[in-house]
């Protein structure tokens, strides 16, 4: 009676997933059309995923010489779009949909759109640097330009009168500042500080890194259909559990050594697998594999990952760790280019054809001497958030890593929201934040509250996350830091789960694990087969029941999760003493008579409740019929964005 009844739990439920099927073929979709509309648009902008329009564009403004500062941060928002849309491209085409080929193309073209940003950056300074007499300071007879976008901010000085008193600059509009050694003070130098609000300069790894999420394999064994996971449930659990340790773990990972062909995962897509089957057939294995969490869990790379670089230079920053954010500021010593001459009428200007040089210091040619130092201030952007003091780092071309060596005499104003330092050279800079500091998360619940609508909140040691999902859409609903809300100008947008992702890491509010968080984090790890199927379910269930953390997760072990559950069809909170405990293997759902203030952990069943094979049945036997009508109307494309969220933020693992 159990089996069969099993065998036909499972088919309903297959026939809810099909919710997950409906959503990925609506972005495939949806990818063609925006394809289609921007073809029909005909505005001159071109396509990134077009190599020929792509190159085109690039060409043409290469050869563009009007180096106007505000022309050139104009046409730079524009390339930045053009970039976040590459990155985007890469994240979220799944890997059925994107050859390899494409995958290389779109990075070389994300590379070299960086590249060309920054000689138009510098483009524009050294034109900025020929006409210092319209930026002349009227008390220090010096050049001083401030020069912002909501991009970048430039901030440049230029060194006119050469006098020692003047050797240190507060740029009044952005509260940055510099203090020169005395040799520079009596140079014909120029100083500039370039924030970049973004980062094009760490590896392009770090920048278009995905969360973990279902993977496809391409081994026929572990294709089975239901009837199978009906006859041998035993086997079809230890298949299940080894399943991610069988997926490569060089196909799957990102390798910043590796070239642009490591982002692509999989090569075999579901289609290749299944060339010769029906439709339905590809549908109902897909669904399979949807269900049995056929997925790389980042726990599993502590075994599977022999190739990852070990860092051994104690200065090196590991990115894994530590990431930057507030963007990147180019700190630059420049050599003043010959001026524009006023003759008659007549404005001359002698042009050289080396373009923007640097102006060395520490000089060449006195390598052993010792040189005073260059003191540094920046003002913290607001539009973060620093949790603890940043680590300061300096980018090494060489290396192409983050250094900490070469800077010192690191001061943090918290009240001023600035920090001040010392360099041996001209460096580019970044301040870096512990990847992990918000997890493990102390809490979080998530609830319906409304039809096609639900609340995510994590609540972490420094802050407390609210994310509102409606439809395919989320949105940042508040950041409450120290009871209050900071990150205002980033609430109230709407946005895909994935861009909300970037976002908030952007910002500095890192809730999503990464494939080696695991190192990082004290965790209790989670089987993957348990982990992915709870969210799975809970996501096709949320449109009538609320979940949040339960202390007793820990003590479950490692095969199984144990998480709060209720009915909830209103749009309040949920009350304590509707709170019910339930436990998850996968395969197996529960109804656990302790509470959340039990003395001690207890697999002891509920009165008058039994095992089932899934956890929305195991629901169904405590729900209205409301409840189960609702979740049966709700929209897949909501269900799915609420997996995603889950998935994203792992907080069956990570709480």
């Amino acid at each position: 009676q159990d089996q069969e009844r099993r065998e036909s739990e499972l088919a309903e439920l297959h026939s809810l997933e099909q919710k997950f099927l409906s959503a990925q073929q609506w972005k495939t979709d949806h990818r063609a059309c925006a394809k289609w509309e921007h073809y029909l648009r005909c505005d001159g902008s071109p396509d990134p995923t077009v190599l020929q329009e792509i190159n085109t564009f690039m060409s043409l403004w290469r050869e563009d010489q009007n180096e106007d500062i505000q022309l050139v941060m104009q046409k730079g928002e524009q390339v930045l779009n053009l970039i976040e849309k590459l990155q985007f491209l890469l994240l979220d085409t799944p890997p059925n949909e994107i050859t390899e080929k494409e995958t290389v193309q779109y990075q070389e073209s994300i590379l070299e759109l960086q590249n060309l940003l920054h000689q138009k950056y510098n483009g524009a300074t050294e034109h900025l640097l020929k006409v210092t007499n319209m930026y002349e300071d009227s008390e220090t007879g010096n050049m001083q330009a401030v020069i912002k976008d909501k991009n970048v901010t430039f901030c440049i000085w230029a060194n006119l009168k050469k006098k020692v008193r003047f050797k240190n600059h507060m740029f009044c509009d952005a509260q940055h500042g510099f203090d020169l050694p005395k040799s520079l003070a009596v140079s014909s130098v120029a100083v500039r500080i370039l924030h970049t609000h973004y980062d094009h300069v760490s590896p392009l790894w770090l920048q278009c890194q995905s969360v973990p999420k279902l993977e496809v394999s391409d081994s026929k064994d572990l294709i089975q259909h239901s009837k199978d996971s009906v006859e041998e449930p035993e086997e079809e659990t230890k298949n299940a559990r080894e399943e991610p340790a069988m997926l490569a773990a060089e196909e799957m990972c990102f390798d910043g050594r590796k070239s642009a062909s490591s982002f692509k995962d999989n090569s075999n897509s579901v289609a290749d697998v299944n060339e010769t089957e029906e439709e339905t057939e590809k549908k109902s294995e897909i669904l399979d594999m949807l269900s049995k969490g056929i997925w790389l869990d980042p726990l599993m790379q502590e075994k599977t990952n022999e190739k990852e670089e070990v860092i051994t230079d104690e200065n090196v920053v590991d990115l894994q760790q530590f990431v930057p954010v507030g963007g990147v500021y180019h700190i630059d010593a420049l050599k003043l280019p010959p001026q524009v001459k006023q003759i008659k009428d007549w404005s001359m200007v002698e042009l050289l054809a080396v373009g923007l040089e640097a102006y060395p210091y520490p000089p060449e040619e006195a390598e052993d001497t010792t040189h005073p130092p260059i003191r540094i201030t920046l003002r913290l952007s607001d539009s973060v958030m620093y949790f603890e003091d940043p680590v300061v780092a300096r980018w090494d071309p060489a290396g192409q890593h983050w250094r900490t060596d070469g800077i010192s005499n690191i001061t943090y104003e918290t009240q001023e929201k600035s920090v001040t330092f010392e360099m041996d050279a001209f460096y580019t800079v970044a301040l870096l934040q512990a990847a992990h500091c918000n997890m493990p998360y102390r809490a979080w619940e998530l609830r319906p509250t409304g039809v096609d609508e639900a609340l995510l909140i994590v609540t972490t040691v420094f802050a407390t996350v609210q994310i509102q999902i409606k439809d395919n859409q989320c949105r940042l609903s508040s950041v409450v830091v120290e009871e209050k809300d900071v990150l205002s100008h980033l609430t109230g947008k709407w946005t895909s789960p994935l861009d909300l992702r970037a976002v908030l890491k952007k910002a500095g509010v890192n809730i999503f694990p990464g494939e080696h968080s695991h190192k990082y984090v004290a965790v209790d790890k989670k089987a993957p087969l348990a982990e992915v199927k709870a969210y799975q379910e809970m996501a096709l269930v949320t449109p009538a029941f609320a979940f949040a953390w339960s202390k007793w997760n820990l003590e479950a072990g490692q095969e199984q999760v144990v998480f709060k559950v209720s009915e909830h069809l209103k749009t309040d909170s949920v009350k304590d003493e509707d709170w019910s405990l339930y436990m998850f293997n996968g395969e197996k759902a529960q109804k656990l008579k302790i509470t959340e203030t039990s003395e001690a952990f207890s697999e002891e069943l509920e009165d008058d409740s039994e095992f089932h094979s899934t956890l929305y049945h195991m629901l169904k036997d405590f729900a209205s019929k409301e409840a189960i009508d609702k979740v049966g109307a709700a929209s897949f494309l909501f269900s799915d964005a609420v997996y995603q969220l889950l998935l994203a933020t792992r907080v069956l693992t990570y709480s």
